[in-house]
């Protein structure tokens, strides 16, 4: 019996692993020069800058676009303006659920940036993923564990079941939070929002972990509020914008271009907040007031980088290693491209 708790535990502590292993086959694809619709794009340039960006984010959405600098860049026409003087003339939009599935993207060459939380971007890179940090737009991700209607506290989740998803920021948050509290016989299992959400109110799982408006309209209905990481800064999340390594074989300048057409963006939102939070809460299909709350524009990056943001990164990504949850250990100054 105590073997088999052993055994429990362990699996807990490195299913978080798994989804960075089948990364592995894919990274193949790199290897023999897969770029996916990139092809085509090479050929329109003769093989310089090509015209077409296919772009990957997180949030999939009607409006089809990313939140924050990025997104409202993308609403307004202002990055595709500035992207337009490169050569670029078109941008593709894809929106994920999750990391792990933006990552499968991207290291077989059908996205050729993509922005994720820093979680999924440390592990692809961890298992070999071919790419470059170029933006770290945000520094203060929030994940929430949310319980129950009849939990009390995070004691109470000892031996129990909660639904997360596998490979995100907030899995980090989670095995984190766990390891601190000294909670040690938990069962994790992967779950896109929607499904862990309908599964939470089922009964079907004890606890899940969300963020932002999901997270707060969960509350409002009476779910248990066990915990946020605003108790725990060490284990905030951050936004990775990373570009494949291929692509910048063709446009070197490329981190340059999209971080000074990033500015103007985010220079341009704050001159029209309300109606920035207006797209934020159209996006999420909720309010402006919620929309201030979960995605203040204060806590958007004017610069790509910070000595604070890489610390952190620096952290989740050592985080990561010591519980042998990523394969490999790399450099962070390294991976980084100013």
């Amino acid at each position: 019996m105590v073997q088999q708790q052993r055994d429990r535990r362990r699996g807990n502590k490195f299913s978080f692993g798994i989804s960075v292993l089948l990364l592995g086959a894919l990274i193949l694809l790199q290897a023999c020069g897969s770029q996916g619709g990139n092809a085509a794009d090479d050929k329109e340039q003769g093989g310089g800058v090509p015209t077409v960006l296919n772009y990957g984010y997180i949030g999939v959405n009607e409006l089809n676009l990313p939140r924050a600098a990025e997104g409202w860049g993308l609403h307004k026409g202002i990055i595709q303006a500035e992207l337009k003087k490169h050569g670029i003339t078109e941008i593709k939009l894809s929106g994920f659920p999750n990391g792990p599935d933006l990552n499968e993207s991207l290291i077989s060459g059908r996205l050729d940036i993509g922005s994720l939380g820093d979680t999924p971007a440390i592990l692809a890179r961890s298992s070999g993923a071919k790419t470059r940090l170029i933006t770290q737009a945000s520094t203060d991700n929030i994940g929430y564990l949310i319980g129950k209607k009849d939990l009390k506290s995070l004691k109470e989740l000892e031996g129990k079941t909660i639904a997360i998803q596998k490979g995100s920021f907030m899995h980090r948050y989670v095995v984190g939070l766990f390891k601190k509290e000294g909670i040690t016989e938990y069962k994790l299992i992967h779950m896109l929002r929607p499904d862990g959400e309908a599964a939470l109110a089922r009964g079907e799982v004890d606890a899940m972990t969300n963020n932002g408006v999901y997270a707060l309209k969960l509350i409002e209905e009476g779910f248990s509020h066990l915990d946020d990481a605003t108790k725990h800064p060490e284990l905030y999340g951050s936004n990775a914008t990373v570009v494949s390594e291929e692509y910048l074989k063709k446009f070197p300048d490329f981190p340059k271009v999209w971080n000074e057409a990033r500015l103007k963006a985010l220079e341009d939102l704050k001159k029209h907040p309300e109606e920035y939070y207006q797209f934020i809460a159209d996006i999420q299909k909720t309010t402006p007031e919620l929309a201030k709350k979960t995605a203040p524009i204060e806590a958007i990056k004017d610069q790509p980088f910070t000595d604070s943001g890489v610390e952190l990164l620096e952290g989740t990504k050592n985080f990561l290693v010591e519980e042998k949850l990523a394969e490999n250990d790399f450099d962070i100054n390294a991976w980084i491209l100013k």
